[in-house]
Formats: C-alpha cells, sequence, structure tokens
C-alpha cells in the first residue's frame, strides 16, 4: 500500500457535495500544485499566450463591486474569451473567503490580492482532479446547456466553534 500525493482531493467523500465545498477543494488542491493564475492582468496575460493551459475561471465579485464599470468591463471581456475557447467560468461571490482559501488568512484586509479573476490550470499530471473537479465542471456544463453561461457559486465564511 502506498500514500497518494497529499494535493489530491479526497475521492471517497459524499458523492455528491455542495458545489461550494468542490470548489474550495479543487482550489485548495489547485494552488498546492502550483496551478492557478491570480489576477485580473495576470489572467489575461495567461489566457493570451496560452489558453489551452486554462480548464476553469472563477470571476469573484461581491454586491460592492456592482458599480466597478472596469471591473464589469474587464469580466465581459474575460467571458467573452472562456467562452470562445471553451473554458469553464464561474462567477464567484464571497471575497472574505476566497481570500482565506487563496491567501491562507481569515483575518486583516479582506482583499490582499487581485482575486477578481483566478485561473486554475491543466496541470502536468491530471491526477489532481478528483471528483470535486468533475462536480464542478458538470455543474458548469449543466448550466450551458440550460442557455446560462455563467453560474454564481456563493462562497460562505467559515465559523469557528
Amino acid at each position: 500500500m502506498t500514500f497518494k500525493d497529499t494535493t489530491t482531493c479526497d475521492n471517497q467523500k459524499r458523492r455528491m457535495q455542495p458545489v461550494s465545498q468542490a470548489l474550495e477543494e479543487v482550489l485548495v488542491a489547485a494552488q498546492k500544485r502550483d496551478s492557478l493564475t491570480v489576477g485580473v492582468y495576470e489572467s489575461a496575460k495567461l489566457m493570451n499566450v496560452d489558453p489551452d493551459r486554462v480548464v476553469m475561471c472563477l470571476l469573484a465579485a461581491d454586491p460592492e463591486h456592482e458599480d466597478n464599470i472596469a471591473l464589469k468591463i474587464h469580466f465581459t471581456l474575460i467571458k467573452a474569451f472562456c467562452c470562445d475557447n471553451d473554458i469553464n467560468i464561474v462567477q464567484v461571490s464571497g471575497l472574505q473567503r476566497l481570500s482565506e482559501i487563496i491567501d491562507g488568512h481569515s483575518q486583516g484586509n479582506p482583499e490582499p490580492s487581485d482575486l477578481h479573476c483566478i485561473l486554475v490550470l491543466d496541470s502536468i499530471t491530471d491526477s489532481w482532479k478528483c471528483s470535486s473537479w468533475h462536480q464542478i465542471s458538470n455543474y458548469c456544463s449543466e448550466y450551458r446547456s440550460r442557455s446560462q453561461w455563467v453560474p454564481l457559486i456563493s462562497l460562505t465564511e467559515r465559523r469557528l466553534g
């Protein structure tokens, strides 16, 4: 018996878990494999150079960003590019929780990095693509089949205690 890479997701977990939990697992696994690109400009540069490496694009904004015209323009352009290149797109709310997952801290500045756009990259091996990845991919496909191209996933803060 051997131990599998600790960056893979637990494929023995419940068959259907909340999609937000599946997204968190994918983000943690991809981050451990150095398979994330964070930031609007960094993401745009990578998609321009090597779009085939991108398997999913997260566009994150909370209600207070609703009036940010520049962010809306960036999101519109990124969505169009992702649709043209068959890249799964997920809109995410809950920047505080996203910051906890990506930056690894739960206090302080809620947006220490530009978390408005995060790309999940196809790693050299597909071993990290666990049941959580397949759940997210199926979730996106289901939305596309209903002509709703961008599903919304809300990440909620974890309560201690």
